[in-house]
């Protein structure tokens, strides 16, 4: 069955077939065909069709790509978010609390908090989602948190290389056997990508190139958690090993922005957290400015990210990363495609996925205009994981 979605005043495509920049069409029309975009113009020109949705006259984007988030998880910490409003560091070892309450809960637990976040971040639009484990931290509790995330999203990531866990404090070496052992081979089945956290009080340069290893021979993209607490070698590890995506960059030098501009590897950015955490946020105009390609995500988790708001990410990134909301749109859609290795999502161009996203708005401008206002009037897309 076909559908005319027309009347669109400002239509967001991503798409260089209609213009530079993001490819906007101006009284625009799409015609979706068995969940993908088979045409793309003038309203006027549209052709005839089964069925007619009208916009009157609003903005439309591709749904967005949201690259970066932690759901499965149980537990709040609320009290340490309080406790860093009103001076406290923010500090990796938080990881540990969340641990303890997501061993403690049920798989029904685990899996309704999960569906809860998803529907907060389809309700504002976010129609693609990445999901990691990283709070079980044993073999049984990281197995299960990556088949819960599989069950929900085709983009899931075993993290079991988040934090060391205490039972192991002793021995990180002998974690990182077990995550390149048996927890890698009870998770595989159910994960596209391996992450690792690389940063200090976490997995060194070393431990990180040895866990990506054991997932690529297992199939695993590779990812990185990297210099986001301060300066490290992950940015350039992950240049090195060609992944498709390093997440947080926030403390990078000269070296670090010309690797990545050089590259293929997309810098996530993750302004979520930098608001939680009140810490620098990341260079995003240097490395725009550099060429390097961007992405935003939410790092959606208990601790240093509490938000499942993609517009809200976009709002930072014009107000507190020099981004322009043109940027940072297109970031927050096309660029979390390009950090998943995706070319059928994050833009509506013919063949696109489509995901549709109305905003009750004029135009897409409003999102960083607007911040805190929710703009998302309806996000159409045929239903799937």
């Amino acid at each position: 069955m076909n559908t005319l979605v027309t009347n669109i005043g400002e239509l967001v495509t991503n798409d260089p077939e209609y213009g530079d920049g993001l490819g906007i069409v101006e009284n625009a029309a799409v015609v979706i065909e068995d969940g993908r975009v088979a045409w793309v113009g003038p309203a006027s020109s549209a052709p005839a069709v089964d069925n007619r949705h009208d916009v009157e006259g609003r903005a439309v984007i591709p749904g967005f790509v949201d690259s970066h988030s932690h759901l499965v998880f149980a537990g709040d910490r609320s009290a340490e978010f309080e406790a860093r409003m009103t001076g406290q560091a923010y500090a990796a070892g938080g990881i540990r609390t969340t641990v303890a309450a997501t061993r403690a809960a049920s798989d029904e637990e685990l899996e309704a908090n999960v569906v809860r976040l998803l529907v907060e971040m389809r309700r504002g639009g976010t129609t693609t989602v990445e999901i990691k484990s990283g709070y079980g931290l044993t073999v049984a509790d990281e197995a299960r948190s990556v088949e819960i995330a599989r069950r929900l999203s085709e983009e899931t990531t075993f993290l079991g290389a988040h934090v060391v866990p205490a039972e192991y404090g002793d021995d990180p070496g002998g974690y990182v056997e077990l995550v390149t052992g048996p927890m890698l081979d009870a998770c595989a089945p159910h994960a596209r990508w391996i992450d690792v956290f690389c940063e200090q009080g976490a997995f060194s340069a070393d431990q990180a190139r040895t866990i990506l290893a054991a997932g690529a021979a297992r199939g695993l993209g590779g990812r990185l958690h990297a210099n986001q607490l301060g300066h490290g070698p992950g940015v350039q590890l992950a240049v090195e090993l060609g992944l498709k995506a390093v997440d947080h960059c926030t403390h990078l030098d000269d070296a670090d922005i010309a690797a990545l501009a050089g590259s293929e590897t997309v810098a996530t950015l993750l302004p979520g957290a930098e608001f939680s955490t009140r810490s620098p946020y990341p260079p995003a105009r240097a490395l725009l400015d550099a060429g390097a390609t961007v992405a935003i995500a939410t790092d959606c988790n208990p601790g240093s990210s509490y938000t499942t708001s993609m517009p809200f990410c976009i709002a930072l990134a014009v107000r507190e990363m020099r981004m322009s909301p043109a940027e940072a749109l297109a970031a927050a859609t096309l660029g979390g495609a390009k950090a998943l290795g995706r070319d059928d999502i994050g833009h509506l161009g013919i063949g696109a996925r489509a995901d549709l996203v109305v905003l009750d708005a004029q135009s897409y401008v409003h999102l960083a205009y607007r911040p805190g206002v929710d703009l998302v009037r309806d996000v159409l897309t045929v239903t799937r994981k």
